[in-house]
């Protein structure tokens, strides 16, 4: 009986064993060291990497093999910003009254397979229509293929505001949203918009603390909630244990969600000098989305691509995101990386890379944004965003040296997510 037992014991090793998987890593970003590693096997087994040692260990019986020994290996990417319900294009304003939310779903799932084939194995849906949160369930029951979403489903907003899912309408279609359309008025409306949020099963809130450049409305700028909205809205999230993402362009509104207490902004356009040390203080991070800003004003410039009224706010806000990306960082503003991918294509996520590098941060900084701080960000340090063992198998490669030309961040040629491979 004991020879049976033992026999059944070594069957059972041998099976744990064949489980693991060897990737030879010719280069290494670990997400949160300062230098390129070399000649690394990162061993994995199951859902989450078990040890990282040096050189190339020799596989054993039933051991897979991943020869990633020509590409920099890092963390799987994490984009804090994105809109996986849609894509820009010329009658996106249109499809508003043409597309069912199954529409919308079947096309939300392309672009999450998309993206997660770009290497961004996490991502920050900030706004939809709820999709997202379908979508993120499908993806978690593996229905079907994407990054791991954290959703804030549908976004808050004043009447009128950049969230406002009527603006634009004509007069008989408009109606008067409310709390369960995400629209708040008073301190009553935000605290039952947040908890809308949390019976629809999103993640965190997003509130639009200013206008913005594609909503069909005049004002991008702008503060939209008081102050005492805000602080309603971050107190009743935060007893939810939730987070809360502000959307915003100009300085008033981004110094009243900063007070009161939200997680990141996102775009900044307009922050000042003072908003950016209220930022430090509070601990608050700066999302850029500098990649959306050049692609709105570059579409701007296309006849007929947006409605006058968004043409000419994406002309003079566009732009100015680099800028103050600069400013911000020479400033030591926190700083994560997003996109506002959607915006412009899904699957070229990488660009805001390039742009944050032309903008004067280091190449490894820019990768650490996107793996290791966007991590501590998300509150998920333990279980994402750095090469070491315990956390998840979130592993991608690129051609190359990022570290070289940062160009490279677009060339994903492996991605791994929970130890599964989705592209090699």
């Amino acid at each position: 009986m004991k020879s049976l037992f033992a026999l059944i014991l070594i069957a059972f090793c041998g099976v744990t064993m064949a489980q693991q998987k060897l990737i030879y890593a010719g280069r290494l970003i670990d997400g949160v060291g300062d230098k390129v590693q070399t000649q690394k096997t990162i061993i994995v087994e199951d859902k989450k990497i078990v040890k990282v040692v040096n050189g190339y260990q020799p596989p054993e019986s039933g051991d897979v093999v991943i020869d990633l020994k020509n590409m920099t290996v890092m963390p799987g990417l994490i984009d804090m910003h994105v809109h996986l319900e849609h894509e820009t294009s010329k009658d996106r304003y249109l499809k508003k009254f043409t597309m069912n939310e199954a529409d919308v779903a079947f096309e939300s799932a392309v672009f999450a397979e998309v993206t997660l084939m770009a290497g961004f194995t996490t991502v920050r849906d900030l706004g939809g229509m709820g999709v997202n949160i379908a979508l993120r369930n499908a993806i978690n029951r593996g229905v079907t293929v994407g990054p791991r979403i954290f959703t804030a489903g549908k976004s808050l907003a004043i009447t009128g505001g950049h969230a406002d899912p009527t603006n634009g309408y004509r007069n008989d279609l408009m109606g008067d949203p409310g709390p369960r359309e995400g629209v708040v008025n008073g301190a009553a409306d935000a605290m039952k918009a947040v908890r809308q949020r949390y019976k629809d099963g999103a993640d965190l809130i997003k509130i639009t603390a200013t206008g913005g450049v594609l909503s069909v409305a005049e004002d991008g700028s702008g503060p939209h909630f008081s102050e005492g909205e805000i602080e309603v809205i971050v107190k009743t999230a935060n007893d939810l244990g939730f987070q809360v993402a502000a959307h915003a362009h100009g300085d008033e509104g981004m110094q009243r969600a900063v007070r009161a207490g939200v997680r990141t902004v996102e775009h900044g356009t307009y922050m000042s000098e003072g908003t950016m040390e209220l930022m430090k203080e509070k601990n608050a991070y700066y999302i850029p989305t500098i990649t959306a800003g050049m692609s709105v004003a570059e579409l701007s410039r296309v006849a007929g691509y947006y409605p006058d009224m968004v043409a000419r706010k994406a002309a003079v806000i566009g732009p100015q995101i680099s800028e103050t990306f600069t400013r911000a960082y020479k400033m030591g503003v926190p700083i994560g990386f997003g996109t506002d991918a959607g915006v412009f294509p899904h699957g070229q996520n990488y660009k805001e890379f390039i742009y944050m590098v032309e903008a004067g941060m280091p190449a490894m900084e820019a990768i650490k944004c996107a793996t290791s701080v966007n991590a501590a960000i998300l509150g998920v340090s333990d279980q994402l965003g750095s090469i070491r063992p315990g956390l998840f198998a979130d592993i991608v490669a690129v051609d190359g040296n990022p570290l070289e030309d940062i160009d490279n961040m677009g060339k994903v040629n492996f991605v791994m997510k929970e130890g599964v491979v989705y592209k090699d």
